[in-house]
């Protein structure tokens, strides 16, 4: 979804999500309850991260991919008592029940339930995320690492992670607390994101995206999601060709940003000179000028690097989000 010319109000947020507080309702995301004895084996199965190192209380971002290891989704992934709790994108909702559901055999022990209309979710967003959480009850989460969650009053479970590169927090609660939750936050003084100042600061960060980064044209490594992938758990949907990849450094294009002098078109293609490098696939305006996502051939550069995007120029930026160097192993 191209981004226009951001107002103040969305201006006021991005700024309070960068050095104070901002709340976002994500709660048409989708969320998938996955349930009964084989729950982690069949996730640890069907996806890039660990899921078998987890324990209740902890949690993960973790990639659904293809056989041959295309992006479907990235999914943060909560594990409780007795269920793991699945955050998916809204465009991903629908698919990934039947796509999952495709993969459970008639002996595996896995309930799979969509709560999304029953459920909500809020992202606390920025650095003054912390003292709203420790007024809510739940300072005992503060400091603890990605992915973790604890319960509070009311059955909401409050996590670490924002689900952007900014620090803070996602909450997931039944929709009946809904309301009464989210005027507790702004009245503690926490400021409003919109669904469009939300889609600025993904594309600011390099928060891949369906239909746009994640596609069946990428795979995990191109897009630079390393945090998400487990290169010692054994096998997996689209494991040989991601271990592939890494073991052969053999990845062949990588997500970076691009600031650019002037407007542009998703779907652009990136060029030097004559030459064709890569292609544009989000695009964004903001109060300091225009950005944008793409994809572009790793043997021609990175960050520095000067590009053709349509009519714009553009140079490349990193991208808080991911990253695309090696990690030591």
């Amino acid at each position: 979804m191209p981004t226009s010319a951001i107002d103040s109000q969305d201006a006021a947020a991005i700024q309070a999500a960068t050095a104070g507080v901002a709340i976002c309702d994500r709660s048409h995301w989708g969320r998938i309850r996955v349930a009964d004895d084989d729950r982690i084996r069949f996730l640890h199965n069907q996806s890039t991260n660990d899921f078998q190192s987890l324990k209740p209380g902890q949690g993960c971002d973790t990639v659904m991919v293809s056989s041959t290891a295309r992006t479907i989704d990235l999914v943060s992934a909560y594990i409780l008592d007795d269920a793991v709790l699945l955050l998916v994108s809204p465009s991903r909702r629908e698919y990934l029940i039947q796509w999952l559901d495709r993969y459970i055999f008639f002996a595996d022990k896995v309930q799979l339930t969509d709560v999304t209309d029953e459920t909500s979710t809020f992202s606390l967003i920025g650095p003054g995320s912390d003292i709203i959480v420790e007024k809510l009850g739940a300072g005992a989460i503060i400091g603890q690492p990605y992915g973790n969650h604890l319960f509070i009053a009311g059955g909401v479970i409050v996590a670490v992670g924002s689900g952007l590169a900014d620090p803070g927090y996602t909450i997931i609660l039944p929709a009946s607390e809904k309301e009464k939750l989210w005027n507790q936050i702004l009245a503690l003084g926490a400021v409003e994101l919109s669904d469009r100042a939300w889609e600025t600061l993904r594309i600011l960060q390099g928060r891949p995206a369906p239909d746009a980064e994640l596609t069946d044209d990428y795979n995990p490594l191109e897009v630079g999601l390393w945090q998400t992938i487990s290169f010692n758990k054994g096998c997996y949907i689209g494991q040989e060709t991601i271990a592939r990849l890494n073991t052969y450094k053999g990845v062949k294009q990588y997500l970076w940003g691009i600031r650019l002098n002037a407007p542009a078109q998703v779907g652009s293609a990136i060029a030097i000179g004559d030459e064709k490098v890569g292609k544009l696939t989000s695009y964004t305006e903001t109060t300091n000028g225009y950005f944008g996502l793409g994809y572009i051939r790793s043997k021609v550069g990175g960050v520095g690097l000067k590009v053709q995007v349509g009519e714009a120029e553009g140079e490349i930026v990193e991208l808080p989000f991911v990253s695309h160097e090696y990690p030591q192993t």
